[in-house]
């Protein structure tokens, strides 16, 4: 057995697997060079490889396009690893570089590589015109095989370098740690009444009418407790249940809950709203403000607020065809899109005017359209942006100019355009 320091060096070095896939290659091209020679190379008819010039130049062809490809994926795998290095840290490398996913990738394109060189050295050797048809036929199919883990490997990067993928990346590696440092103790039997989550992850869709049709044979009544876009934790609770249900399968219940590792925009719509708030703040904060970005974000948020102003909001409350209520979820009301929208842009773009003046506009124009009811959420965000302004501005003129209303933000307010309704002596009207 290998000692403590060698084995914990060689479990974070990149090279051990390909040169273990490698080792294994040359192995394997031995076994069915053997099998060949055993069968006089006839093992496997040449209708099926094909004939010695033909194989020839395909296992050259696989060869070189392996080793074109690895340098191609080892390079796009450097450039990753520092653009991740420098947005989200630097100490997510030696997780990038642990992926067992990735270090099967590049081991496979090794292994294809020296395989069709070790192919190649046998294909007409006797000069007899055979050709080691089981060695070739291996040498299609690592070829074949490093195709779709191109793909597989392709897909698995792009996810892996995604904020979710990386957070998950280390998440899971935290996950595995705890279970081997820390042993679970003896855990107390889950409540009746209570569904718990099997893993962790953001909820992003569930099987409403299947819920419903199991509360309602159950006779129960289910609570859904987080909300679609929640992150909850294993063990965390996914139902409560309001009654006493008798035969109600907790783990049927939680396969109706999906489960993933980022929120998405299928049944999550204040996702929308969260990425171009996240946008907006983006544009203003220092030291790369520009708050024309900002203004362009702000006006698809008014956009998308003016489409919900008058809309129905879902209660969260579903019945079944007899009509008792079976399944209660939270969801986001009308003064949670408002501060969804408005808090953190206002709290971050104060210090702008630009920001300010296209906010006023678009609460304007949302109080134009929005019903009594739905008034005092807008009069708020109002008020606090004035006082934030106040805050910020001392000076007479730029206080009055950062409270004007301006679609633009800086460009088409009051205090910048004439009024559009012509006068009687307007020429235009002449």
């Amino acid at each position: 057995m290998l000692p403590l320091r060698a084995r914990h060096r060689l479990r974070g070095e990149l090279w051990i697997v390909p040169l273990l896939c490698v080792l294994a290659t040359i192995l394997l091209s031995m076994i069915t060079v053997a099998i060949d020679r055993a069968f006089d190379d006839r093992l496997v008819p040449t209708s099926i490889t094909g004939e010695p010039g033909a194989v020839s130049s395909i296992l050259a062809t696989i060869a070189s396009s392996m080793v074109t490809l690895t340098t191609l994926v080892l390079t796009v795998t450097t450039v990753a690893v520092q653009l991740a290095m420098g947005q989200f840290s630097p100490r997510i490398v030696r997780a990038l570089l642990q992926d067992r996913a990735s270090q099967l990738a590049y081991g496979l394109f090794a292994a294809t590589f020296t395989f069709a060189i070790l192919a190649l050295r046998e294909v007409n050797a006797t000069g007899n015109g055979a050709v080691p048809g089981l060695t070739v036929l291996v040498a299609y199919l690592l070829m074949l095989a490093s195709i779709a883990a191109l793909f597989l490997y392709i897909h698995h990067a792009g996810n892996s370098l995604r904020a979710a993928g990386l957070i998950d990346l280390v998440g899971d590696h935290l996950h595995e740690q705890i279970d081997r440092l820390y042993p679970p103790g003896e855990v107390a039997s889950p409540s009746d009444d209570v569904v718990l989550s099997p893993e962790p992850g953001i909820l992003v869709d569930l099987d409403r009418p299947a819920l419903i049709d199991a509360a309602r044979k159950a006779d129960c009544l289910l609570e859904l407790v987080p909300m679609m876009g929640d992150f909850v934790p294993a063990g965390a609770p996914l139902f409560r249940i309001d009654g006493h249900p008798a035969g109600l399968d907790h783990a049927h219940l939680a396969e109706l809950v999906v489960l993933a590792s980022e929120r998405t925009h299928a049944n999550d719509p204040a996702y929308g709203f969260r990425k171009l708030v996240d946008i907006a703040e983006r544009g203003i904060a220092q030291p790369f403000t520009d708050p024309t970005t900002a203004i362009m974000v702000i006006d698809r948020l008014h956009d998308g607020l003016r489409q919900l102003a008058t809309r129905t909001f879902p209660l969260g409350r579903h019945y079944d065809a007899a009509g008792d209520l079976r399944l209660v979820e939270r969801v986001i009301s009308w003064d949670g899109y408002v501060r969804l929208v408005f808090d953190e842009i206002r709290l971050a773009g104060a210090t702008s005017p630009q920001i300010p003046r296209r906010l006023f506009a678009a609460l304007e124009d949302l109080k134009s359209v929005a019903p009594p009811d739905r008034q005092p959420p807008l009069d708020r965000q109002i008020a606090l942006l004035t006082g934030a302004v106040e805050q910020e501005f001392h000076d007479g003129p730029d206080r009055h100019a950062a409270l004007t209303p301006d679609q633009q933000g800086i460009g088409s307010g009051r205090d910048l355009t004439p009024r559009s309704t012509p006068t009687v002596s307007d020429p235009a009207r002449r």
